[in-house]
């Protein structure tokens, strides 16, 4: 579980922001936090993975606080979730390492979609990790799990199909290094088998997923699906 630290002075929006990210598979609130000295205390602990951060801040703005992590030695990753939209301050959460930013007001969907990119960017660095050193394919491979535009759902979705449902199996069918079976889908995406295997066989009837088949010891092939470039 890759657990979360939500900050925001509006102590409604912390919990409007809590619950949308409890409604993501593999993550989970740890704490929340009001003022950037809260937020500070709840890094220093160690048992934060990722900071939800607003900029606007009682006591400090976002990026202070994430400069005095990194003067501490906190490594911990940053999403920005925020009001302010200057370009100035965007370019300042850039320079102090904040993965992706947020506008708000915004959609569970956008909120979705950068957390499941970061989810990938994990496992993408767990993967690198351990071969030491990286190669470009592989440093390649790691900035790639970062962009967070899903390939665009085909156009009259099935009933049933949701859009953001389609988005996320094309994102997880996206970053994967092999084809997945719908078993496999559904561990990624947190959705059943059954759903999984509704969605993947619509994607592969509209050409945007390839089908092969990998024949095992029973004789039966299991399907496996790969993404197919726009």
């Amino acid at each position: 579980m890759i657990d979360v630290l939500v900050v925001d002075d509006d102590f409604r929006v912390a919990e409007i922001n809590a619950k949308y990210v409890g409604k993501v598979p593999g993550f989970r609130v740890a704490a929340r936090a009001h003022s950037a000295a809260q937020a500070l205390a709840s890094v220093q602990r160690g048992t934060i993975d990722l900071v939800l951060l607003d900029h606007y801040l009682p006591d400090q703005t976002g990026l202070e606080l994430v400069h005095r992590m990194r003067e501490q030695g906190h490594g911990t990753d940053v999403i920005m979730v925020t009001a302010a939209g200057d370009v100035t301050t965007v370019q300042a959460a850039m320079r102090l390492g904040a993965l992706h930013y947020l506008v708000k007001p915004f959609t569970f969907a956008a909120l979705r979609t950068r957390l499941d990119s970061y989810a990938a960017l994990r496992r993408t660095v767990d993967r690198v990790g351990g071969r030491g050193i990286a190669g470009q394919e592989q440093v390649d491979r790691i900035f790639s799990a970062l962009r967070t535009t899903p390939a665009p759902a085909s156009p009259g979705l099935p009933s049933g199909h949701s859009e953001p449902t389609t988005d996320l199996i094309c994102h997880v069918l996206h970053h994967a290094e092999h084809p997945l079976s719908a078993h496999e889908v559904a561990a990624e995406t947190g959705l059943s088998r059954s759903t999984a295997q509704r969605y993947l066989r619509h994607l592969e009837q509209a050409g945007r997923l390839r089908l092969s088949l990998r024949y095992g010891d029973t004789g039966r092939p299991e399907h496996r699906y790969a993404w197919v470039a726009p």
